[in-house]
């Protein structure tokens, strides 16, 4: 076996080992990822040693987005129900923060390159997209990372990420370039804002960002929207019209979906003398809390089926998506190659034509050089049209070389716009290589086999969808225990492998 692939049948399975003690459904997914690594390392979709599974990540994650004054800290402190993070009024921290379980007793906190490193969490690689958004920042990257290890029990089986306010660091381009991709990643998204700040139009920008590009995806359901510190306006007592302002605000922005919440953290709440106004806030608060943190505590579901998800939208995306672009791009190549050929060799055999006749070797329409006279040497026209042939076919393939380049650009735009997995770029490339004919329209690695391969891939969600239902509900509509999975579930060869302990617990 190839290094590389070696390096990552370990990483799948040390991921299996993990995946066996915490959740057999989800072993039996590996297996399909391994499928679809195999059609997508022969399209040239993926090299060296990435894979599809190490592109999303398997433990449950929730992220707490907002300003630096939204209280974020206070909101992870009081929930895992230890001062884990640093707060303030003041941006205290200007970096992104996972947090997870750790048997150990002492929290401890790692550096970016922690997380870095390790395909099991979310900022794996990550220096590399730091990197395209600015040149030479990927070798900082703890400057904008860091991994935080806790023994709370409220984190064993998540992780946490807390996210540096957007307006609060000078490093907001790359900020704003990890935020979208912990957003896509996470199960759970919840956005802060402060109730200290009645006026939302102070923070227009940190609400473009943060709404504009979710308004229109999928999984809107995915974010909770947090009102916090709700208790500073109990001396006014005109919380409904702090809340409607804020609501506005994000109406504005085009924002109909997702669950709007008014709290604030009972360990630092404002003195409120009313009792009768005292309790008012509080059942308020304590509804919307334990509302989030039930959704919080369910993410584990919402992973196994975001995985899930994500397997078959991968294979999909390549029958129905990526191949496509391809095949476009193979369809433009060859245009260009044939007119690039017909142009340079018209020219060459212009010029040649040119030589010729300045130099005398033309009769009327009659070809007489002087190497094809009789007592010259036979070989000597066959090495002429040797030569000719020689140039002809050099030429060629310099116009295929240059033609491909050309249209790597417009190529890396699509699929960055059409937000798909995998390198289309390679793909392409692999596709354009000198033994392959221009006129083959299907992309190299394309075909029966695989088409058929992701199809069963396909086909494998539905029955671990299925698995799920089967596993978290049952017809009286009762939610089952996630440990409560069929042994069905559990592949056979795995039965008697030794537990091990999960990711978060490794931290």
């Amino acid at each position: 076996m190839h290094p590389a692939g070696q390096i990552i049948e370990a990483r799948l399975q040390h991921l299996e080992s993990h995946l066996e003690q915490e959740n057999p459904i989800l072993l039996k997914t590996v297996q399909s990822f391994r499928i679809l690594d195999g059609v997508a390392f022969k399209l040239g979709l993926l090299e060296g040693d990435d894979s599809f599974a190490t592109q999303i990540p398997w433990w449950p994650l929730i992220s707490i987005l907002g300003t630096f004054s939204a209280g974020k800290s206070t909101f992870i402190n009081h929930y895992i129900g230890q001062p884990l993070q640093r707060s303030g009024n003041q941006a205290v921290d200007d970096r992104f923060t996972v947090i997870c379980y750790s048997k150990e007793a002492t929290a401890h906190a790692l550096p970016g390159v922690a997380l870095d490193s390790d395909p099991r969490f979310p900022f794996y690689q990550m220096s590399d997209e730091i990197e395209k958004v600015a040149q030479g920042e990927g070798d900082r990257i703890d400057a904008y990372l860091q991994l935080k290890t806790c023994p709370s029990e409220k984190l064993r089986g998540k992780i946490l990420i807390d996210s540096p306010g957007f307006d609060a660091d000078a490093q907001r381009t790359s900020t704003l370039r990890i935020t979208d991709h912990i957003i896509d990643l996470s199960d759970l998204v919840l956005v802060l804002f402060d109730a200290r700040h009645p006026e939302p139009g102070a923070m227009q920008d940190t609400l473009r960002h943060l709404i504009d590009r979710t308004i229109h995806r999928a999984d809107t359901g995915k974010f909770l929207y947090i009102l916090n510190q709700i208790d500073t306006t109990a001396r006014e007592n005109n919380p409904e019209d702090v809340i409607a302002a804020w609501q506005r605000a994000l109406g504005e922005r085009g924002l109909t979906a997702g669950r709007f919440y008014a709290i604030y953290n009972p360990d630092a709440a404002v003195p409120i003398d009313d009792e009768a106004l005292r309790n008012r806030y509080e059942t308020k608060r304590d509804a919307d809390l334990s509302e989030i943190h039930s959704r919080m505590e369910e993410v584990e579901i919402e992973r196994a089926y975001r995985i899930v998800g994500a397997l078959e939208k991968t294979a999909r995306d390549i029958e129905e998506r990526s191949i496509p672009i391809v095949r476009r791009a193979l369809s433009h190549w060859r245009k260009r190659v044939l007119w690039g050929d017909a142009i340079l060799m018209g020219v060459l055999l212009l010029v040649l034509l040119g030589m010729t006749i300045k130099a005398g070797y033309w009769s009327g329409l009659s070809f007489t050089p002087p190497w094809m006279q009789a007592d010259t040497d036979p070989l000597i026209p066959w090495l002429v049209l040797g030569a000719l042939g020689i140039t002809l076919v050099i030429i060629h393939f310099v116009v295929r070389a240059i033609s491909a380049k050309t249209l790597l650009g417009s190529l890396n735009r699509e699929s960055a716009k059409a937000d798909l997995k995998g390198n289309l770029a390679g793909a392409f490339l692999r596709s354009t290589k000198p033994w392959r004919s221009i006129f083959q329209k299907s992309p190299a690695g394309w075909g029966r086999k695989a088409r058929r391969q992701l199809t069963q891939v396909i086909q494998d969600t539905d029955t671990y969808v299925q698995t799920l239902n089967d596993q978290f509900t049952n017809p009286s509509g009762a939610m089952k225990s996630m440990q409560e999975a069929p042994e069905s579930a559990v592949a056979p060869h795995t039965a008697e492998k030794p537990t091990t302990a999960t990711a978060a617990e490794t931290g």
